[in-house]
């Protein structure tokens, strides 16, 4: 196996994907499974192909990815931001392709904790006047 490989982190919501890119023919694997079993909604599967389409580099390489943390969405998500950094370290003439395409900026939001005395972040209990 090759060790030549170039690595970057992702984060989206609490989820954290640890990304190594391979040159090769566009295999991609999460925690140990390919990604089409991780992530069975077509959706997501475009979500963390999105970068390598856009560059159309989506059979150079051979990705390997662990990721913690979130759901299944936010780790997508994460991943998605991992391989967008991982393909900007190898070669920065691609930031001009990524960056417009808001792949590079990390998604900050988060959800909002709760307040005391309420029953959520913002929802309170019900007011009764009488």
């Amino acid at each position: 196996m090759m060790s030549d490989f170039t690595y970057a982190t992702g984060k989206r919501k609490n989820a954290i994907s640890r990304t190594r890119l391979y040159a090769g023919t566009g295999q991609i694997t999460v925690n140990g499974r390919p990604f089409e079993d991780y992530f069975p909604r077509k959706t997501l599967q475009m979500v963390v192909q999105q970068p390598l389409k856009l560059v159309k580099m989506l059979d150079r390489f051979d990705i390997k990815a662990n990721c913690s943390g979130g759901g299944v969405s936010g780790q997508a998500e994460a991943l998605r931001h991992g391989i967008t950094r991982a393909l900007c370290a190898l070669d920065p003439e691609l930031r001009s392709v990524l960056k417009p395409a808001g792949l590079l900026t990390r998604d900050a939001r988060k959800k909002e904790r709760k307040k005391y005395g309420l029953r959520g972040a913002r929802a309170s209990f019900q007011f009764s006047k009488r």
